[in-house]
Formats: structure tokens, sequence, C-alpha cells
């Protein structure tokens, strides 16, 4: 893993929220991959509950200034980075006041998903992908965590598949129980077709958490279950794209799990 540089990708991630598996796996993964010699960068988005003043964010102007154009209207980005107290970690933070200015994360407070979280995921997959390319910063593996993440690889391989930025990334896909019910907008495959993504887009139908699931199989080079209950329809995709994956025992393990990453690059 010595100088390989791994691009983390979280809706989630502690010391900046709450220790959801999630949270704390990114956090995990990421602090495994520095202590075995490894490069890493993480990106989150700002939410409103985290605390910038306390965490020590600050924005970096030379990053911050772009607009995402999200279905037509231009959405202003902005970078906010912290460094993780005693770790040689440095989070990048992806926000912009109408997407994430808001106490709630994903759902609201009655446990619904928020009505806009399509163009969030899309807000977020753009900023994150065009923060990378302004950083110059050629990742060998992103390592995605959760649904929330789910466009990143559909994004890349097809927006973005000729960018040299990304040429010889290889895209791990960290896959966690299901935690949300319901559907995303009926939108969004509209909204991603409008960035010039046409076809693949038939598995997001139904927009639900298991659609999401298998479009980010689909498009990922491998996966690693993150979480011990995993439901049988994220099996079935696993088996269905033929992916190569790590299971949640060996995923725990140290050393299995940097020789799965290692594995994923040429």
């Amino acid at each position: 893993m010595k100088d390989k540089k791994i691009l983390v990708i979280s809706s989630e991630v502690v010391p900046y929220l709450p220790q959801t598996e999630k949270a704390v796996n990114s956090f995990s993964v990421s602090r495994k991959i520095n202590d075995n010699g490894g490069m890493t960068r993480i990106f989150m988005p700002k939410y409103g509950m985290i605390n910038e003043r306390r965490h020590q964010l600050h924005e970096v102007i030379r990053l911050s200034g772009m607009n995402m154009i999200i279905n037509d209207l231009y959405m202003p980005l902005i970078i906010k980075v912290a460094s993780i107290p005693k770790e040689r970690m440095q989070v990048y933070f992806i926000d912009n006041e109408e997407y994430f200015n808001r106490k709630d994360l994903l759902l609201d407070k009655d446990g619904k998903l928020q009505k806009d979280n399509d163009e969030r995921m899309i807000f977020f997959t753009k900023g994150v992908i065009e923060t990378v390319k302004k950083l110059n910063w050629m990742p060998d593996i992103i390592h995605l965590h959760g649904w929330f993440a789910s466009l990143f690889p559909l994004y890349l391989k097809k927006l973005y598949s000729d960018d040299p930025i990304f040429d010889k990334s290889k895209i791990v896909s960290s896959l966690y129980s299901k935690s949300f019910e319901g559907s995303l907008s009926k939108e969004l495959s509209e909204k991603i077709e409008f960035d010039g993504i046409e076809g693949d887009l038939n598995s997001i139908s139904d927009l639900n958490f298991e659609s999401l699931t298998d479009l980010m199989i689909k498009f990922s080079d491998s996966v690693i279950l993150s979480s011990e209950n995993i439901e049988g329809s994220t099996a079935s995709s696993i088996k269905k794209h033929s992916k190569n994956f790590l299971d949640y025992k060996d995923s725990s393990n140290e050393e299995k799990l940097m020789d799965f990453l290692l594995k994923n690059i040429d």
C-alpha cells in the first residue's frame, strides 16, 4: 500500500458525525490505509450540524467558486477542509447552502428521505470529481462508502471515462445494510440524462435502496461487504454483475483488507 493514493468518499465520517457503522468504517479503513503507507484524501458533505469552529474547518478559496450545473441550474460549490486530530488525514467537505446547510443528514426528523436527495447526490458526485481534478491528484483507488455515493461509478465510467486524472483509478465500493425505505425523486434519471449520460439507467427506475445499490455494484470494479447483515438483493446483484467481493468477516481483517484493495491496482 506504500505511496498508493486512495480517494475515500462517504456520506458520514467520524469525528464529524455520530458513530454509525458507516461513519466509523469510513474513518477506520482510511486510518488503516495510512498506517500501511498509503495516502488518503477523504470527501464528505458539509452538513449544517457539523460544528466548523470545533473541528477547525476552513474554506479553500482556490478550490471554491465553481458552479455545478444541476438540472440546468447553476449551484455554487464551496470546499472546506480539516485535519482529523492525531491523524495524518485531510477531510474535504463539499458545501452548498441550499443542499447541505440543514441539521438533518439524508433523512428528515421523521426518518423519511429528504425530498432533494437526488440533486444532492448529483451535486456531491460532480463536486468531488471536479475538486479532485482541480487538485490534480490521481487516485489509484476510489473507495466509496454507502448508497449516497452510488452515482460515482456511473459518472466516472460514463461522463469522465476519458479524463486522465481517473484513467487508472479502480472503484471499490463498500456496501452496507439497508438504511432507508421509500424512493428518491422520480426525476433523478432525467437529471442524470441532462448531464449527457444516457442508457444504463433502467436499474434505477424504482429509485429505491436496492436499485441504487445495484447501480453502484454494476459500475464498480469490486465491492466490500461492510455490514454483517447484507440484504439478499445485494448478494444477487454481486452475482449478476460478476463482481469480485470481500466478505464481511474478511473486511475486518486489516491484512486481508489491504490485500484486497491492492489487487485492484494495476
